[in-house]
């Protein structure tokens, strides 16, 4: 009873902390200058490079020490991820026009080991006995956690990119940088939606707040895409999915927290259950990439 009280606790937890995140994310008076703009948005992207690290960092931290570090390349992402954590802190509190060299290298280098880890994963999906079943799906090394370590990457990498543009009219990819940011974080959130609605087949959806993030992040992709691809004007319904997008992710960490009290044990056995409940470091990637996109919405508003 103790460990369902303490998964209610967390739940209200959650909500709060997304109250405080979209309290964070309310429209702020226009930037004075072209510079503030697009520099604020790169801020926001390296903000986000970083809480998908932590992300990362946490569950291959855990998922890793699991399968007793096998292979030695299971020291990589924790390194790296930490690495990507700590540029992002820097790169929230930069305000410098220009790319820092150290940081965009740790991206890369995020990214790149996103693809491999990505690499690894197949491998050891495809290994063991009965290769692409669902069984190995559902519990061998997990496809979607090394892509959120390359996304924390290119987010990264895409914020160093943004700083180096002309401040009146910045363009990344050939086109302007408020539509390329849209469309980059339109297809993160749409790339989560594989691993969630695998988990959460995996759990039979036995709760309904289970279908919010399989519904709400593919919502929010449609809509970055049509806000990237239609002229650029103020959205607000964009702006308020958004925001619900990033409440999402901290209100799953406090349901994801009652999960875990509800195993056997609860949180005295701790030790356990951190590992077999639902994996608390997974919900704020859907918090990291909203974020993103509030940013990218917000800089796409003032294009021509």
């Amino acid at each position: 009873m103790n460990d369902i009280k303490t998964g209610h606790i967390a739940i209200a937890c959650g909500v709060v902390a997304a109250g405080a995140a979209l309290l964070g994310t309310r429209a702020k008076p226009r930037a004075t200058t072209p510079v503030q703009t697009h520099i604020d948005t790169a801020r926001t992207f390296n903000r986000s490079a970083a809480l998908l690290a932590l992300s990362v960092l946490a569950d291959s931290a855990m998922e890793h020490y699991r399968g007793s570090f096998d292979n030695p390349a299971m020291y990589t992402p924790l390194v790296v991820s930490a690495l990507s954590l700590l540029a992002g802190v820097h790169g929230g509190r930069d305000h410098a026009p220009q790319r820092h060299p150290l940081r965009n290298s740790v991206y890369v280098s995020a990214a790149l080991a996103g693809v491999a880890g990505t690499g690894f994963h197949i491998y050891n999906i495809t290994k063991r006995p009965g290769r692409w079943s669902w069984h190995n799906l559902f519990y061998a090394a997990p496809l979607g956690a090394p892509m959120a370590l390359l996304l924390s990457g290119t987010l990264g990498a895409v914020a160093e990119r943004l700083r180096d543009e002309p401040a009146p009219e910045p363009r990344l990819f050939g086109m302007p940088a408020g539509q390329a940011l849209a469309l980059v974080t339109s297809a993160g959130l749409a790339g989560t939606l594989g691993e969630v609605a695998l988990l959460h087949f995996r759990g039979a959806f036995q709760n309904p707040a289970m279908y919010a993030p399989i519904v709400i992040p593919p919502v929010a992709s449609a809509l970055l895409i049509n806000a990237a691809m239609a002229a650029p004007r103020a959205r607000w319904f964009t702006r308020l999915w958004l925001r619900m997008t990033t409440a999402l992710g901290f209100i799953g960490v406090g349901f994801h927290a009652r999960g875990i009290a509800r195993n056997q044990g609860g949180w005295r056995n701790w030790s356990q259950n951190l590992f077999n409940g639902p994996p608390l470091p997974a919900p704020p990637s859907f918090s990291a990439l909203a974020l993103a996109g509030l940013a990218a919405l917000r800089l796409r508003e003032t294009e021509r």
